[in-house]
């Protein structure tokens, strides 16, 4: 993986993962929450291949994707994302335990899933296979049932909303526990949610040399914006025709 932009990187050669440790890495001394969005797109602008992610993906996106989850506090995600791509705990791993521990962090970030009718079953490998429980962020009007059901499973069950998730709450009771820096995993809803409630600090998006066609939504659907968010790029990486690029929050 090569940094094309900004052309001061590192000698032109491969970057080690301590370069991309620097590059990615939150700010420091953060006093609110830090969004970060990870995303991986075709040429055309598809978000999926077949419903699922995996097709447009590379190792070099996956190696961005693991960083994401090596560098955060918590792993945000949509409901809807977790069930299609069949989310687990993240994974520990003695690379990942030793690089969250130098950097102060915990071992294992948990996942933090935005679910307005508590729509994640008990049972399903968020639970079932992973190392921490999750945080599941939710509404008053969620079933009571289900509600209890995925506390009885181990679950921190937060109520963010009355009908629909506040991002903006949600995020404020991430912070109560200290967890500031947050890497959202999408989906394209809560993508859009985050924008609307002008949350992102950062995007990293992975473009694919692929063209998907018709069919595929893009990486923000559904909650409209009332104005565009203004971004700089941050950098841009390169691999097997592969882009990388990062923008920040202008």
């Amino acid at each position: 993986m090569r940094q094309l932009w900004p052309q001061n990187g590192p000698g032109g050669g491969d970057l080690t993962g301590a370069d991309l440790e620097r590059l990615y890495a939150y700010p420091a001394g953060l006093s609110k929450p830090w969004v970060q969005v990870n995303f991986v797109a075709s040429a055309d602008g598809a978000v999926t291949l077949a419903d699922r992610s995996e097709g447009l993906s590379h190792p070099a996106d996956k190696r961005i994707f693991g960083l994401g989850r090596d560098l955060c506090d918590v792993v945000l995600a949509g409901a809807g994302t977790v069930i299609a791509e069949d989310y687990r705990g993240v994974r520990p791993s003695r690379r990942r335990t030793e690089a969250r521990q130098r950097l102060g962090l915990s071992d294992i970030p948990p996942i933090a899933v935005v679910t307005a009718r508590c729509s994640i079953e008990p049972d399903s490998a968020l639970f079932t296979d992973a190392a921490i429980p999750p945080i599941i962020l939710t509404t008053e009007d969620a079933p009571p049932a289900r509600r209890r059901a995925l506390a009885d499973a181990g679950a921190e069950v937060i109520i963010a909303g009355s009908r629909t998730v506040d991002l903006t709450v949600a995020l404020a009771e991430l912070d109560r526990r200290g967890l500031r820096r947050i890497n959202c995993e999408g989906g394209p809803h809560l993508f859009a949610g985050l924008i609307a409630e002008n949350l992102v600090d950062q995007l990293c998006l992975t473009v694919a040399p692929l063209l998907a066609g018709a069919g595929a939504g893009r990486i923000a659907e559904g909650r409209p914006t009332d104005v565009p968010r203004d971004l700089e790029l941050a950098s841009i990486l390169h691999e097997d025709g592969f882009t990388m690029f990062r923008y920040r929050r202008r």
